[in-house]
């Protein structure tokens, strides 16, 4: 039965698969005919040729029986590496080397112009007729140390007479309402700078209530409050 269906299957076969078949099949009986009787004896001709077949022969799997076919995927990964190897070995080593005129040249251009980027630079060295990458110019430019930014300790030190507080809170009474307190506390002595209290807050109440904290030009610089949801972030505004 089984001489039957492989007689039919090679009925629908090309000439060219059954002449690849061919070469797979006697292949392998030269490998077994030259082998001891309990080790194969592979050469690097017969891995190339059966790496070979896999390339330009669909069924190769098919009439393979001396090794399985993964076997023969990693001597096609194998040669894949040390062909690249071999190709890098003979290649130039690297990209070449950027002249020391044109890192001057780039260092100068940055020193000169805290405000361009490396896009900028580099469209300028390209009106000068200077082939070069854009990560190339990034690389050689001068970094110019920034004068670290001062911390929010520092800031608050800085302007505490200056700062007040403004936020509300709720007060239940004996009646079982609700008070909404309206609060301004200076920050520099803990000071209670106005306060005030209704049943239902408004914006208009509210800008009355800063008016009276603040107559004339009595209004701080900067005034902070607790950001909603969260007890310990202060934003401050001018």
């Amino acid at each position: 039965m089984l001489i039957v269906v492989t007689a039919l299957r090679s009925a629908f076969k090309t000439s060219a698969e059954l002449r690849l078949e061919n070469i797979a099949l006697r292949h392998q009986l030269a490998v077994l005919r030259r082998s001891a009787p309990k080790r194969l004896k592979i050469t690097a001709s017969d891995r190339l040729l059966r790496v070979w077949l896999r390339r330009f022969w669909p069924d190769w799997k098919t009439a393979l029986v001396i090794v399985k076919p993964q076997t023969v995927v990693s001597w096609h990964r194998k040669g894949f590496r040390l062909f690249w190897s071999w190709k890098i070995r003979r290649g130039k080593p690297g990209r070449p080397s950027l002249s020391r005129e044109i890192r001057d040249l780039i260092g100068t251009i940055s020193l000169n112009n805290p405000r361009w980027g490396a896009p900028r630079i580099h469209g300028e060295l390209l009106k000068l007729g200077i082939e070069i990458t854009e990560p190339t110019v990034a690389k050689y430019m001068v970094r110019q140390r920034k004068p670290p930014s001062q911390t929010w300790r520092t800031f608050l030190n800085n302007h505490i007479g200056t700062l007040v507080s403004v936020d509300f809170f709720t007060l239940p009474t004996i009646r079982f309402e609700i008070l909404y307190v309206f609060l301004v506390l200076a920050h520099e002595r803990r000071r209670i700078v106005h306060f005030a209290a209704t049943k239902h807050p408004t914006a208009k109440w509210t800008v009355q209530q800063l008016r009276e904290a603040f107559p004339w030009d009595s209004a701080p610089r900067y005034r902070c409050g607790i950001a909603t949801g969260s007890s310990d972030r202060i934003l401050c505004s001018k």
